[in-house]
């Protein structure tokens, strides 16, 4: 029980990468509290998750819902140890193609979500001595690619946001790191469908000859929450069957 006695927020926490994490936070000990837009899902995952999951809607690009969701968390468990910032959104696009909406929408979500909760959760993460926060970024926090503009920009930012807070919170004993996944199987990637001769080309750039699985982020998730990974802070983890090594 890695993580017994601590208390998470993971935003996003109803699909995918999110919902992967808040399951192996709950099998580890923690409290955990899924936050995010579709109550359908988000009921669905802590119904499976059982008593050690607790499902809040919340609208992270919003500060006044922020305030609410760490409020309600506060007032349930007294306490904040762990925020996974992962809720976030891929619009396609091209700097001349992208709309100003979809650049203004996945910077909401994508970076200000982040800052919003980051900020809320710091002073109660401070009063409890230390804490960690992590952040999704992706690939294309390091890498380019073709139709991603406002996604890829968005990322950077979640990266170079990322060691500036754990520049600014490390004497404090709040660690923040940031990990960055290749194509990994959720939701959000099969809205863009692939034929069959882009799926062989996408499964080319990962020299482990597969797409990554949530699970395959939600180990790393585990030990930067824990203890194990208490010297570590301003890091940045490619977890993405080898891409970023080529």
């Amino acid at each position: 029980m890695r993580l017994a006695g601590k208390m998470a927020i993971v935003t996003g926490g109803g699909s995918g990468i999110g919902r992967a994490i808040a399951v192996a936070f709950a099998r580890e000990g923690a409290n955990v509290v899924i936050c995010g837009r579709d109550n359908r899902k988000l009921d669905a995952a802590a119904s499976e998750m059982g008593p050690r999951c607790l499902a809040i809607p919340a609208d992270i690009s919003e500060s006044a819902s922020v305030e609410q969701l760490v409020n309600a968390v506060c007032g349930r468990f007294q306490r904040i140890d762990i925020l996974v910032n992962n809720a976030g959104v891929l619009l396609a696009g091209t700097a001349e193609s992208v709309s100003e909406e979809q650049w203004n929408q996945t910077f909401s979500i994508n970076v200000r979500g982040m800052w919003l909760m980051a900020r809320s959760v710091l002073p109660h993460m401070r009063a409890a001595g230390g804490g960690s926060i992590i952040n999704m970024g992706s690939v294309l926090s390091m890498l380019g690619a073709p139709n991603r503009v406002a996604y890829s920009a968005s990322k950077g930012a979640v990266l170079a946001m990322t060691r500036a807070m754990a520049l600014d919170h490390a004497a404090e004993k709040i660690r923040v790191n940031c990990i960055c996944p290749g194509i990994v199987e959720t939701e959000m990637v099969a809205a863009f469908a692939m034929d069959e001769n882009a799926r062989r080309q996408r499964l080319a750039l990962h020299p482990a000859g597969r797409f990554g699985q949530p699970e395959d982020v939600a180990g790393l998730a585990v030990y930067l929450a824990s203890d194990e990974s208490s010297w570590v802070t301003g890091a940045v983890f490619p977890v993405d069957g080898g891409l970023t090594a080529r």
